[in-house]
């Protein structure tokens, strides 16, 4: 089982863009918390749809306020589940070092901020993109393209 969860995606484009990437990737299930916007709301819809070309209709979601009750219910449900957070972080793994191990759940933080720290501090492991430009981050969809293309090869 490979699950996301989107924490507090404030784009909807990059929401859309996650579907389909999804979709692409084999996900199981997408997790949209916090603040991230969901597909049923009518005024996100279009926004949604116009980079998930539809694949908001067909890959299983779930929206969930509480990140960290989610965590602990997935936890209970599949006991030997790994929370893996995907931030540039001074404690994480390379992606191209990281071995997966399933169930899984990658979690997708703020696009400015990142995961925050209590949540960081729920994840089994984090690992990050290796960057050799000038820039720091990605943008989440784009980022979370290149872990879910690592974790499924």
């Amino acid at each position: 089982m490979f699950f996301v969860i989107a924490h507090n995606i404030r784009s909807l484009h990059n929401v859309g863009s996650i579907f389909r990437t999804a979709d692409a990737f084999g996900v199981n299930k997408i997790f949209l918390t916090g603040y991230t916007g969901t597909p049923e709301y009518f005024a996100h819809k279009a926004k949604i749809s116009k980079t998930a070309l539809g694949a908001e209709e067909f890959v299983p979601w779930e929206y969930k306020k509480s990140v960290a009750k989610l965590i602990k219910d997935l936890r209970l449900k599949y006991p030997k589940i790994k929370i893996v957070g995907l931030e540039n972080n001074t404690d994480s793994i390379s992606i191209n070092k990281f071995k997966p191990k399933f169930p899984l759940v990658l979690v997708l933080g703020e696009e400015t901020k990142g995961i925050p720290k209590p949540l960081l501090k729920l994840c089994d492991s984090v690992v990050e993109i290796p960057m050799v430009g000038q820039k720091e981050s990605l943008n989440v969809s784009v980022a979370f393209g290149i872990a879910a293309y690592a974790i499924r090869n």
